[in-house]
This record gives C-alpha cells, structure tokens and sequence, in this order.
C-alpha cells in the first residue's frame, strides 16, 4: 500500500462528541486534526441529536476520511443516560455511513489496550499516550483525545480478518 488511509475516530457523547483524525501509512501514524461538537443543553432532544449530526457532517466534509471507528457505549446505572447516549451513538454511526465509509466499532476497554497497553486507564494515561505516539497531536477536550484514542486503535486493528470480512 502506497497511500495513506485517512482514519476518523468517534468519541461520542449528547453533551460533547469528540473526533479525531490520523492517516495511517504502514506502521506510521500521522495526526491530521481533531476538535469537539457540542450540542446546546437547553434545547430540545431532537434538535441536540440534529446538532451532533451537522457538525459530524461538516467535520466530514472538511477532512473528507476513508474510514471511521466509533467507541461501543457502555451500559451504566442510569438508564436515561445510557439511552440518550446510544441515541448520540447512532448519530455518530450514521453520519460516516451516509459518507460512504466504512463504520467499526470498538470497546473501550480494547481502546485503551490499543493505544496504553492495558484494558483499564484513566483519561491523564490516554491523553499522555496519545501525545507519545502523536508529539504533533492537539485536542480541546478529553472527548477529542479519546477520539485520537480511538482512530488510533482503528489503525492497529484494520488489517485484521474481521475488518476485512466485514469491509467486503
């Protein structure tokens, strides 16, 4: 492979969704961009989710990727939250797909193995982590840097044989 395959990983969350974006050449890992969407707390459900879309959408357009990894959403005690979460989710899966790309998804626990060597770390290890193996790499907020996290992650696993199955 001669190209470099331009990856966006998706952190994503109603308040904030963090993205990052890497271009992967071989073993080599190049940081491109990241940032956060946020969505406004006072309006409506609907209208927040319709946020989270157009800026995932523009964000898209502007770094035109190849691919996309999205964070799995973990089940937590509060049901509502884990909805409206799930709902955030499905945005972040959507928008990649009506691009044409190609959607994986990851646990955080693989995550953090990918990117820190263990299944458990806080947010000060990935975000120091992601600055070692990206010295070039900026992020406004720990959903950015857990984006990084998980493009990163995306690159270490696109090459193996369920990626591959699944892509075809």
């Amino acid at each position: 492979m001669t190209e470099a395959i331009r990856i966006i990983g998706i952190d994503p969350g109603l308040r904030r969704t963090g993205w990052g974006i890497v271009e992967s050449l071989g073993n080599s890992l190049r940081f491109v961009a990241s940032g956060t969407v946020r969505s406004d707390e006072k309006r409506d459900l609907a209208s927040r989710l319709h946020q989270l879309f157009e800026g995932l959408e523009e964000v898209i357009h502007t770094y035109r990727p190849f691919e996309a990894a999205v964070e799995n959403t973990f089940v937590n005690k509060d049901a509502t939250a884990t909805l409206k979460l799930g709902q955030a989710r499905g945005i972040a899966m959507v928008v990649p797909v009506r691009a044409g790309l190609r959607v994986a998804e990851y646990a955080p626990n693989a995550v953090k193995k990918s990117v820190i060597g263990v299944g458990h770390g806080d947010k000060k290890q990935i975000q120091m982590m992601v600055k070692v193996l990206m010295p070039r790499a900026e992020f406004d907020t720990d959903d950015a840097a857990d984006a990084i996290a998980i493009a990163i992650c995306h690159a270490h696993h696109r090459a193996s044989p369920a990626w591959r199955i699944a892509a075809e």
